[in-house]
């Protein structure tokens, strides 16, 4: 494009001439989308638009830049045209066009890394398995994590102590090498120093060069009442150590709850079964029942209950995380018919069957009364 074709850079991009920063990336993305010559092979005027938006993202996007085009317009950026993008290029356009085209790599994007190496640690994980009790009232436990550690013979460095780093040859310290694609120059990492700019002649011999140790280390993990299988619990800063000075990772433990024998949990609510006679049911009672703090409730069981019956006794289930309430326990009634009787207990039955044309009825308030008192006698 000469000079005078040039077309405004605003107008190129379509955005006006007090647009901030976040506004001229997001148009220039627009554009990179629908002109990428990847996209549109063979298509020269689309490769001309591509060239066209970038040179105006390029000036746009540099303060510096783009106070000289607001002043000269593009005589005060030199108005050579686009030839690429310069080595402070780079990273932005890696930010912008790496995850629609797969350029990060080509563009050696530093995100997560510095020119001197230096990169956080890795995440660690561990598994705590908790009985449901203590997942109801919480604990505190210890723990051993074993974790990568800063070296310390060379703080870290990777680099034999007394000796320093050395200027990386193919770079010459740049951290990155250039090369064409097509019509654009673009760079990627450093092959030889892998974007540091520097090589060690003389690594650790404590560490090998790598900077890191495998250690172990003990820690207190403080966990909350409520828990449940599946969360996880974030401990800032105790995950692996970072590479040359990197900040450390995380640890996340993930909690897993055991089944219990007695409750079954859905929620912060828990469910039991209670096995109860057939004389239970149909006379009622007056049980005992645990719960999952360890005090004992007792719950009322009304003449006449049907098995499945369900009892909730309020506030007897699990704390909700964060000291929002507290679940209830639902008794489920399992009424258990015996299978052996005594004659007499036979006996009275089966007079209690002939009364009642062999079913038992809340409604004979006579034959409830005379049952009870004669298994109170028997009693």
């Amino acid at each position: 494009m000469s000079t005078t074709a040039k077309r405004d850079y605003y107008e190129v991009l379509n955005v006006s001439r007090d647009a901030g920063l976040d506004e001229i990336k997001a148009a220039y993305r627009r554009m990179a989308i629908r002109f990428h010559p990847d996209k549109n092979p063979g298509d020269p005027r689309a490769e001309e638009r591509f060239k066209e938006a970038s040179e105006a993202y390029a000036v746009l996007s540099d303060p510096e830049k783009r106070q000289r085009y607001d002043r000269f317009g593009h005589e005060g950026v030199g108005g050579e045209g686009f030839t690429g993008f310069n080595s402070e290029s780079f990273i932005d356009f890696a930010d912008i066009l790496g995850d629609i085209f797969g350029f990060g790599t080509i563009f050696g994007s530093r995100r997560g890394r510095s020119q001197s190496g230096s990169q956080r640690g890795s995440d660690l994980r561990y598994t705590m398995s908790l009985t449901l009790e203590e997942a109801a009232s919480g604990v505190t436990r210890t723990i051993r994590i074993p974790r990568l550690e800063a070296c310390e013979a060379c703080g870290g460095s990777g680099v034999e102590p007394g000796t320093r780093p050395e200027t990386c040859p193919t770079c010459g310290g740049r951290g990155q090498v250039g090369y064409r694609r097509g019509f654009l120059t673009v760079a990627q990492t450093c092959p030889t120093c892998g974007g540091r700019g520097q090589v060690v002649q003389h690594p650790c011999r404590a560490c090998r060069g790598r900077g890191r140790i495998e250690d172990e280390t003990t820690l207190e993990v403080k966990v909350p009442p409520g828990v449940d299988s599946g969360v996880r619990l974030r401990m800032s800063g105790e995950g692996e150590s970072g590479v040359r000075g990197g900040r450390r990772g995380d640890l996340y433990v993930i909690v897993s709850v055991e089944p219990h024998d007695l409750f079954e949990r859905e929620g912060p609510h828990l469910h039991m079964k209670l096995p109860i006679s057939i004389f239970q049911a149909v006379l009622g009672a007056r049980i005992t029942v645990p719960t999952i703090s360890g005090d004992a409730r007792e719950i009322t069981i009304d003449p006449g209950s049907q098995p499945g019956q369900v009892i909730r006794v309020r506030g007897a289930g699990m704390p909700q995380l964060g000291g929002r309430g507290v679940g209830d326990l639902l008794v489920h009634l399992d009424v258990v018919v015996p299978r052996k009787l005594s004659k007499e207990q036979r006996k009275l039955i089966a007079q209690a069957a002939a009364l009642g044309g062999e079913q038992l009825t809340e409604d004979d308030e006579g034959l409830l009364q005379r049952l009870r008192r004669r298994l109170a006698n028997e009693g």
